[in-house]
């Protein structure tokens, strides 16, 4: 799932949460100079102090002082800054008009406060610029970005995009809508032509494409169907484009305008709230997580030497590779013996690995009288026990609570173009498919579908939904595992 660049104000809320600052700053001391007073002790003061707050806030969004903010110059920063403080004056001299408070307000520290609101909202719009100036061009672009040109236009473009030192994307790669004999423009790797793009996307990390070349291409409109059918987010230059099935909307990337089309898009408030929910679970799950290991890590170490953690590197979010770890609940040859059980599989398209009894797992045995023996390992697994050092990831921010399941290396390398779909946002520990079924499904595109709605639905209340849901499902033990 793409994550929406900010639009209008909310692009801008650190300058808001600065220039609030600013103004309560110079609101304080003006009452300290003028009646050597601390504001918020006095009634009335206090009023004005919190009035002050929501003038200053509509002043910023309805009047969009911050509009190009980052780019202006000091003269031009100068006049934008007098103008929003001017307003806010006057709305507040408005305000103690209407409500009659005029005659016991003191008017001098209104208007010392205009000042200092002036001398101080200045120098840190202009502090706080030279700030992210610096911290942008030197932070670790997170994002892949895959750039689709023409090859008399690509180092211009390449350039342009590169520029840009706030963007969190990275040009990791270049497809050139011509065959050349190259193998770098612009300092740029070229990593494959018009007919291997969607192969390489498929298999790469790739979280977004742009594309800059004409769309009487029928190669460049193919790409982007694929892209489409992957859930790969794409960014048009020229906003010209009637195709249905992903939602589009026009944003800035590297000084130009794209239109971009994504199977869901989220904005920066609701990346957040999913992220401060994360952030709350994961201490809550890290905690219970290392309670279990105290208590299971020993009978595991008993029955089957080794370490009590298993990692395995599965795929993330837009084919980025990771290390997930679980509390381990097969013993240490699992994977070398999952071959020799390939035809027991109940997926038999293979693109997920399910048994109905699984001899791997500790303490797991087929009696002499054919009677099956369980044991810790499947304890931990029926339970979910084994999920919860993946908490340590979602504190991390490379799981999510809720998301999808991370496909293994050897599935992901058999993905068709409709399957990386379900690779378009975070995975996380519990999702859809979990909630409806989990085990029981054994159809792999009954999987993707339910990702694929996932996503395309997604919602802050549909999170929530899913993990009431997981709870339940964890308390009732149905489908696990």
């Amino acid at each position: 799932m793409y994550k929406r660049n900010a639009q209008g104000w909310s692009k801008h809320f650190d300058f808001m949460i600065v220039d609030e600052i600013s103004l309560q700053i110079a609101f304080i001391l003006a009452a300290v100079i003028r009646n050597h007073i601390w504001a918020y002790a006095v009634p009335l003061y206090r009023t004005m102090g919190i009035t002050l707050i929501l003038v200053d806030a509509v002043v910023l969004v309805l009047h969009n002082s911050l509009h190009d903010v980052v780019k202006r110059g000091v003269y031009a920063e100068t006049i934008e800054t007098f103008k929003h403080c001017f307003y806010v004056l006057a709305i507040a001299a408005i305000y103690m008009f209407a409500t009659q408070t005029g005659d016991a307000y003191s008017r001098i520290i209104l208007f010392v406060t205009f000042l200092l609101h002036l001398l101080f909202g200045h120098c840190t719009r202009i502090v706080w610029k030279t700030f992210i100036k610096k911290h942008g061009a030197a932070k670790e672009k997170k994002n892949s970005m895959l750039v689709v040109a023409a090859s008399d236009t690509a180092e211009d473009i390449l350039k342009r995009l590169s520029s840009d030192d706030l963007a969190d994307f990275k040009i990791t790669g270049v497809v050139l809508t011509e065959q050349t004999e190259n193998k770098t423009i612009g300092g740029y790797p070229i990593v494959a032509d018009m007919d291997g793009a969607a192969d390489y996307i498929v298999r790469e990390w790739v979280d977004s494409v742009y594309i800059d070349a004409p769309l009487t291409d029928e190669k460049v409109i193919k790409l982007m169907d694929d892209c489409s059918i992957m859930a790969v987010p794409t960014h048009y230059h020229v906003p010209n484009m009637s195709r249905n099935g992903v939602k589009r909307f026009s944003e800035k990337i590297g000084g130009t305008t794209v239109l971009t089309t994504s199977i869901n898009y989220a904005t920066p408030i609701q990346m957040l709230m999913k992220r401060c929910f994360d952030i709350v679970a994961g201490l809550i799950g890290s905690l219970i997580a290392l309670i279990i290991m105290a208590i299971v890590g020993p009978i595991i170490k008993k029955q089957s030497p080794g370490p009590i953690l298993f990692s395995q590197e599965r795929i993330g979010q837009n084919g980025k590779r990771f290390k997930m770890y679980k509390i381990r609940s097969m013993y240490m040859d699992a994977e070398e013996r999952k071959k020799d059980l390939m035809d027991q599989n109940r997926v038999k398209d293979g693109m997920m690995f399910k048994l109905d009894f699984d001899p791997r797992i500790i303490g797991n045995e087929i009696l002499p009288d054919g009677t099956k023996k369980t044991g810790i390992g499947d304890f931990i697994r029926r339970t979910s026990l084994d999920e919860f050092p993946q908490f340590f990831l979602v504190l991390k921010g490379t799981l999510s609570t809720v998301g999808t399941r991370p496909p293994t290396i050897d599935e992901y390398i058999r993905y068709q173009y409709h399957h990386r779909a379900r690779m378009a946002t975070k995975p996380g520990i519990t999702g859809m498919w979990q909630v409806n079924g989990r085990s029981e499904i054994t159809d792999f595109e009954e999987v993707v579908r339910l990702d694929t709605e996932y996503i395309t639905n997604w919602s802050i209340g549909l999170d929530l939904k899913i993990l009431f849901k997981t709870i339940g499902v964890l308390f009732s033990h149905e489908g696990a595992m």
